[in-house]
């Protein structure tokens, strides 16, 4: 299956990390952020992957080009003005198969990404999400998504804090059949999760993949701090995560 990425991202709140360089190429344990990326989805037998670039996005390409270092067939849709992950998408429909992984080009999960794929496979969903229930709060993100019974999403919720009824996050791994881009605005701006998710929700058709594997993020200084140290990490098998996943360090 296609694997795409969404790496046109600001990165704001990284503050002068990402004044002169796109946020996924921001140094991480020796390498730019995305390679480790990259690397975990060449590990597994991804071998096309589709990069959607935008700010400062002909840098990821100049240092990436076409992949063949990490053993990748990289392909790029860079937008030339911001059109959000929803727009990203529309804009890179010709390039998208009839399914595909979606990855956040600012997060890490370090799972096995054939869970995901097998269970959109296996379901009637038009889209699969990777969850992750967080207790304790290490991920320092509110939970904003809630099941039912049956693994499908009931409530997709960003804006919620503290809201007993949402006991997983996002996890920033998922997977969609293409028809699922005919749910969003013809054109400009558009977020995927907003114009989509609810969608899906609505319809049941957007299913969900429950991991105990947490995910780690570049968003904030001390994220960033975070998964530094985890890819610095001595190797070691990890035991933890929901869908049988290898343990990896970059």
């Amino acid at each position: 299956m296609q694997a795409v990425i969404l790496a046109g991202g600001l990165g704001t709140r990284l503050g002068p990390l990402t004044r002169k360089m796109p946020k996924p190429m921001v140094p991480v344990a020796g390498v730019p952020y995305l390679e480790h990326q990259l690397r975990l989805l060449a590990r597994q037998s991804f071998r096309d992957v589709l990069l959607l670039t935008g700010y400062l996005g002909d840098q990821i390409e100049k240092y990436f080009a076409g992949g063949s270092r990490l053993g990748l067939r990289l392909r790029y849709s860079r937008e030339t003005q911001p059109q959000g992950t929803g727009g990203a998408l529309r804009d890179a429909r010709s390039l998208l198969g009839e399914s595909f992984l979606l990855l956040y080009g600012d997060s890490l999960l370090p799972i096995a990404y054939a869970a995901a794929t097998r269970r959109l496979k296996d379901s009637a969903a038009l889209g699969v999400i990777v969850v992750y229930r967080d207790p304790s709060g290490e991920t320092a993100v509110h939970p904003n998504v809630a099941l039912d019974r049956s693994g499908l999403v009931t409530r997709y919720d960003k804006t919620a804090a503290a809201d007993p009824a949402l006991e997983y996050v996002e996890a920033g791994v998922s997977c969609f059949r293409r028809e699922v881009l005919d749910l969003l605005p013809g054109a400009g701006p558009a977020s995927f999760e907003q114009c989509v998710f609810p969608r899906l929700i609505d319809r049941r058709q957007l299913a969900a993949l429950p991991t105990s594997q947490r995910f780690y993020d570049i968003g904030t200084p001390e994220r960033l701090q975070a998964i530094e140290e985890y890819l610095r990490a001595p190797s070691e098998p990890s035991g933890k995560d929901a869908p049988s996943a290898p343990f990896y360090v970059g």
